[in-house]
């Protein structure tokens, strides 16, 4: 139990482009825990392990897609994110997609390397940069975007109307449960 304490903590602190590998980590720990003799895996636990299956059935129907438009999963939503907007600060950029700093200006430097973002300095703030899409990141956005919605909602739509509202309920008490600051 200390073990899976410490893999929870972890994860709650984590940035976003390791909860992949957090997940397998967390999933080792509950699995060693609910397989040892005699012992009855608390109900948090099977919780634990239905999230870690689910975003890991998620990953394995995305990730896959999102590659075979040419990108990494973190330059599709870079791409998503700034699609149909005007721009955004690297700070913005970064709430919006939960892309560590260091990682997001070196997904922003290939993308921009490819001719499909721009930086441009703030009109209100020069200090600050803007991160905008080119005609060429606006076009691939209108290409990959509605493909990559479209098979999320092939997948999502085997919930009824009161399953989806269920998913999103319980999800956002997930959410707040391990970040009680957060208020989207």
């Amino acid at each position: 139990e200390r073990r899976l304490a410490s893999a929870l903590e972890w994860l709650r602190r984590a940035p976003w482009e390791y909860i992949s590998v957090s997940l397998s980590s967390l999933w080792n720990t509950v699995e060693s825990v609910m397989t040892e003799p005699g012992k009855q895996a608390p109900d948090f636990m099977h919780v634990l392990r239905e999230l870690v299956e689910a975003y890991q059935a998620f990953e394995a129907c995305a990730i896959p897609h999102i590659r075979k438009q040419g990108l990494t999963p973190a330059q599709f939503d870079v791409i998503a994110t700034l699609g149909n907007t005007e721009g955004m600060t690297f700070k913005e950029l970064g709430r919006r997609t939960l892309i560590y700093k260091t990682t997001l200006t070196s997904v922003v430097d290939r993308l921009e390397s490819r001719g499909l973002i721009e930086r441009v300095p703030a009109e209100i703030d020069r200090r600050s940069t803007i991160a905008r899409l080119t005609a060429a990141g606006e076009s691939l956005f209108q290409t990959v975007f509605p493909a990559h919605s479209e098979l999320l909602r092939k997948h999502l739509e085997q919930l009824d109307d009161a399953e989806m509202q269920d998913a999103i309920r319980i999800l956002r008490r997930l959410r707040t449960a391990f970040n009680p600051d957060s208020d989207r």
